[in-house]
């Protein structure tokens, strides 16, 4: 594919991304989109580490790349690796014999046939993670004839992409977290009215009809709220 007509198409991805609500959702949407649209491509997975957690792969088309991020985080080296600590982009054109990962390589070569291996760094916006977008294939060189640019312009958009769902879901988190508050609030006024309660008293009323009903506190409190009284007659102060 000509190289204006590679970055066009990225940028159309990019937009589209921006309408995905959730980062699973976004996170699949980039895998996919990488299997499909890179030549060579038949698997692709993103990992990340945040701080001194250990690596972690947060999206993959298939268990084929998960079985290969695990063992090149259980060997502690290999494309992905090097990718997020040092180098910006990594390539293996044959991992059975690519000197420099003498046990990642044959390992993930025997037992899951792979042998192309391509991994782009991701710059994330929290400074205190890393990821890195990740090809495989089985067949040797596949990925010889990619342009770096074309992964560059890729993995931009994909970066930019991670960091907007990242903040729509927290923002989404936040409200609901607000939203659910405030219910629980509302419902310990009523209580407070109706049993002659303290709020801490009113407070304790909702986790334990919680924890009696195997419910969560907030729905204990819309049903509160909602007809004036516990739903578990049995839960008194």
């Amino acid at each position: 594919m000509p190289q204006r007509r590679k970055a066009d198409e990225f940028a159309r991805f990019a937009r589209q991304l921006a309408l995905i609500p959730t980062l699973a959702d976004t996170l699949q949407a980039i895998v996919q989109f990488a299997v499909t649209n890179i030549e060579g491509a038949e698997h692709s997975a993103i990992t990340v580490k945040q701080g001194e957690a250990e690596y972690r792969t947060i999206a993959a088309t298939g268990e084929l790349a998960l079985k290969v991020d695990a063992i090149q985080y259980e060997s502690g080296e290999g494309p992905c690796v090097d990718a997020l600590e040092e180098d910006h982009v990594l390539r293996s054109d044959d991992l059975a014999t690519d000197p420099r990962w003498p046990i990642f390589g044959p390992r993930a070569a025997l037992s899951t046939e792979v042998l192309s291996m391509m991994s782009h760094r991701l710059f994330i916006e929290d400074g205190d993670s890393i990821g890195a977008l990740n090809l495989y294939s089985r067949k040797p060189a596949a990925f010889a004839a990619l342009e770096a640019s074309a992964l560059d312009v890729l993995a931009t958009h994909c970066a930019i992409a991670l960091a907007g769902a990242a903040e729509r879901e927290e923002n989404h988190n936040l409200r609901a977290a607000l939203e659910s508050n405030r219910e629980i609030g509302v419902a310990m006024g009523i209580l407070m009215a109706t049993q002659f309660v303290t709020k801490q008293q009113a407070f304790d009323i909702l986790r334990i009809a919680s924890q009696h009903s195997h419910r969560k506190v907030r729905d204990i409190a819309l049903e509160v709220i909602e007809t004036g009284a516990l739903p578990d007659a049995g839960v008194h102060r």
